[in-house]
């Protein structure tokens, strides 16, 4: 029996159902990209049609389409040979537009990926084509990444709109039923069309007829809101009956202690708010020897304090209603991850260019930058940074502490482009260089020390820095000694840091 989810994907725009608006934006983003050329980010949550309605629009506007997987393609050559090629014609086999999809793009991240990222980011920066990329968590993608497109958000789909869906499918099949059972499986699949056609053909198989007491045996387990755990936990179950109930969460130890730390004094008080305290403070220490050993069998013992704990250390039951809200440890998170994000994007460019670990980056590589590069005071020495690590203007700011995008740090960004250009033609054997790669002597060293001292003025500095010497006395290589001696160092940064 064929995938049905496969067999009856939309092959119009049309035939998408239940994400109206996120259509009507993709429709009008691709009849209008000629004018545009934006790339777009099509998110919300798995099973919606995100990646359906990619597919659709490319035969509404008679495009052909090539696909790429995040979580199988991730390094930089693999996207750039699939993708960054495809992006960069302007036919495919004489038929026109090609679109790039670019499936659960928010996999691309951390050190593992080895500049995939980066990748995406300069394919949809330059693409000749349109590009679409497919995502569950929109803030997962790099801040830089989600500048250079448009958003596009696809929300969970009503039972009510899932139920239409199924009944054609059941009809085609020719298959009986009973609005009940279609509605049931509607219900338990939480806004997720595809598991609800997924259900529906495992249901079917072997039957004629599908009636709503088919529908109970398969029905998925469906998890208690965390909401009504918390009221579980703090108000009225005992010590087996909150830790029983903790199963049910669909949340890991990590975050239910945020949950029950932050909501807990809500209802708690006096020498019970003590006794939760301790308790939690055990969950804590386990947490930590999960993080420290990696031996995840350890979360037992933490959800055994930070459930049966509390729930035990409460002085009888609670009434009334009380308000309960996301923890405020999420809250300052939310407040500092763009600030993160910033960081996190400039330690991994020092990480690949130098070749040390993200923390070591974090840790001993920015503070210095930083401090040497504080408000752009040293302009060489902070164009050359921009260089080296290929840094946008927000990364710029974030690092000297400009705080915003002005005009200092774009002229800054702006020649350390040009700085990677010529270091790029200097590299390149004469390749690029026409006439002036006679210049070169039979050694293939370059005759004129005059431009190679100016193409590499900004390494140049770096070295001086390393020594101690002023940038003046960098820039003035008084002997062939010490042009060999910065050529030597030109390693920038990384032989600084």
């Amino acid at each position: 029996m064929s995938d049905w989810t496969e067999k009856y994907r939309p092959s119009t725009l049309s035939e998408v159902r239940g994400n109206d608006k996120a259509r009507d934006a993709l429709q009008q983003w691709g009849e209008t990209w000629d004018e545009h050329g934006e790339a777009a980010i099509c998110h919300g949550s798995p099973g919606i049609g995100k990646t359906s309605a990619a597919h659709a629009l490319a035969n509404d506007m008679g495009w052909d389409t090539v696909e790429l997987n995040a979580s199988d393609s991730r390094t930089k050559d693999d996207i750039e040979r699939l993708a960054g090629r495809a992006a960069k014609n302007t036919t495919l086999g004489g038929s026109g537009k090609q679109l790039i999809i670019v499936d659960e793009a928010d996999n691309f991240h951390g050190n593992v990926d080895r500049g995939g990222s980066r990748a995406v980011t300069s394919i949809v920066k330059d693409a000749g084509q349109p590009v679409v990329l497919i995502a569950n968590d929109f803030y997962e993608m790099s801040n830089t990444l989600r500048n250079n497109c448009r958003e596009i958000e696809f929300r969970d789909i009503s039972a009510r709109s899932i139920v239409p869906v199924l009944r054609d499918v059941c009809r085609q099949e020719g298959i009986e039923f009973e609005d009940e059972a279609l509605s049931a499986i509607a219900e338990s699949n939480s806004g997720d069309l595809r598991g609800a056609i997924n259900d529906l053909q495992a249901l079917a198989q072997g039957r004629t007829e599908l009636r709503a007491e088919d529908v109970v045996t398969g029905e998925r387990d469906r998890t208690n809101g965390v909401f009504d755990y918390l009221d579980t936990v703090i108000k009225k179950a005992g010590a087996e009956e909150a830790l029983k109930a903790s199963y049910d969460v669909d949340e890991t130890p990590d975050d239910l202690i945020n949950w029950i730390e932050d909501n807990m004094p809500k209802d708690y008080e006096g020498p019970e708010l003590a006794r939760a305290y301790d308790f939690l403070a055990d969950a804590d220490r386990w947490l930590g020897r999960v993080r420290a050993t990696q031996n995840y069998s350890y979360w037992r013992y933490a959800g055994d304090n930070m459930t049966a704990g509390v729930a035990a250390a409460r002085d009888g039951e609670k009434g009334g209603w009380t308000r309960y809200g996301p923890p405020s440890y999420w809250s300052k998170l939310g407040r500092s991850r763009g600030t993160r994000e910033k960081r996190d994007y400039v330690a991994r460019e020092i990480a690949e260019s130098l070749g040390v670990s993200m923390a070591t980056a974090r840790r001993e590589v920015i503070p210095h930058l930083a401090a040497m590069t504080h408000h752009c005071k040293n302009r060489e020495l902070t164009v050359a940074m921009a260089a080296r690590y290929d840094l946008d203007t927000e990364h710029v700011a974030f690092v000297t502490g400009s705080g915003k995008d002005t005009n200092k740090v774009q002229d800054i960004v702006e020649d350390a482009r040009q700085l990677r250009e010529e270091a790029a033609v200097e590299h390149s054997g004469g390749a690029f260089e026409g006439g002036h790669a006679a210049g070169a002597t039979d050694d293939g060293e370059n005759e004129n020390t005059g431009d190679g001292d100016e193409e590499s003025d900004g390494q140049a500095t770096l070295a001086s820095a390393a020594s101690e010497e002023s940038a003046d006395e960098a820039g003035e290589g008084e002997s062939a000694e010490d042009d060999a001696n910065a050529g030597d160092q030109q390693s920038g940064l990384g032989d600084f840091v």
